[in-house]
């Protein structure tokens, strides 16, 4: 009896799919990574990230979804059962498997069109590179090293890069990090809204989460993928990507006045200043959040 296989199958399958559905707005996350802060006063700002930047494609998901998403699959019959309750097998109907086959031909066919349309959405997120193209990493690797800041971009494989940012200047304007040429549905790590009165909002919206888990609105992908891949075989846990666990920590320093802040121990005197610092794990639920008074 192979009943529970089955059931394996089709989990997995659903898991493919639901991180499909969830990943189609946020695909791109941080992994473990040092960034630094510095707020002046008369506006000057220093912004570094050193670390890792994962960038998912959902065409690894598709290939999850096990034999059902195999084009070379061959159709293999489901046990057939005395009574729908019962564990006892019987002889299948030449009917029965009529319609088997006819139910895995259409899943196949859905999944073909599944397959596509999710090609063409990842296509179109990664500013019209193929997914499927093995040079479409070292693309996106080139278009980051031709973005001011980026100092460093080293592609290391499975949709992981290691880069070493660093930027300065006048906060007259909103700063927003990570952003990638041609790829507006990137959710940022950290972003900077300048107020009218003078004060700077920090926020971190890939780190919010609603449901318990660290990193994107949905939570923390890396221990979803680790849960799933410890209850599957080794044939289907080889088919679920690894995913970075979120590891970072995130330092503000400023001569400004601090008026809000979510740190665990507050602004510690600092030579620059004060200073917040965080550390960002998959156990917490929000990332760092501070309001800084600089004057106007």
């Amino acid at each position: 009896m192979n009943r529970p296989t089955t059931l394996r199958r089709f989990s997995l399958a659903g898991f493919a799919a639901a991180l499909s559905l969830l990943l189609a707005a946020c695909f791109v996350t941080p992994g473990k990574f040092d960034a630094a802060l510095d707020l002046r006063k008369d506006g000057r700002f220093s912004y570094s990230y050193k670390g890792e930047i994962f960038v998912l494609g959902l065409s690894e998901l598709a290939r999850m979804a096990g034999d059902a998403d195999d084009a070379n699959a061959k159709f293999v019959p489901l046990p057939c059962f005395v009574t729908e309750d019962s564990a006892e097998e019987r002889p299948c109907t030449r009917d029965e498997l009529d319609q088997q086959k006819a139910n895995w031909e259409t899943e196949r066919q859905e999944a073909a069109a599944r397959r596509k349309k999710e090609s063409e959405q990842l296509r179109t997120m990664l500013g019209g590179l193929d997914p499927t193209d093995p040079k479409a990493a070292e693309e996106l690797a080139n278009r980051l090293r031709r973005q001011h800041g980026f100092t460093s971009v080293t592609y290391k494989g499975n949709g992981l890069y290691l880069v070493d940012f660093r930027v300065t200047g006048t906060l007259s304007h909103d700063f927003v990090f990570p952003t990638m040429e041609k790829m507006p549905n990137v959710v940022p790590f950290f972003v900077l809204n300048r107020r009218n009165d003078g004060s700077v909002r920090l926020d971190s919206p890939a780190f919010v989460s609603t449901d318990g888990g660290m990193g994107l609105p949905f939570g923390n992908i890396a221990q979803m993928a680790a849960a799933e891949k410890a209850k599957a075989s080794p044939e289907e846990a080889a088919k679920i990507p690894d995913f970075p666990q979120i590891d970072g920590r995130f330092v503000l320093t400023t001569d400004g006045e601090i008026l809000a802040n979510n740190t665990d121990e507050g602004p510690k005197a600092d030579p620059a200043g004060k200073r917040l610092q965080w550390t960002i794990t998959p156990r917490d639920k929000v990332g760092p959040m501070a309001l800084i008074g600089l004057g106007k």
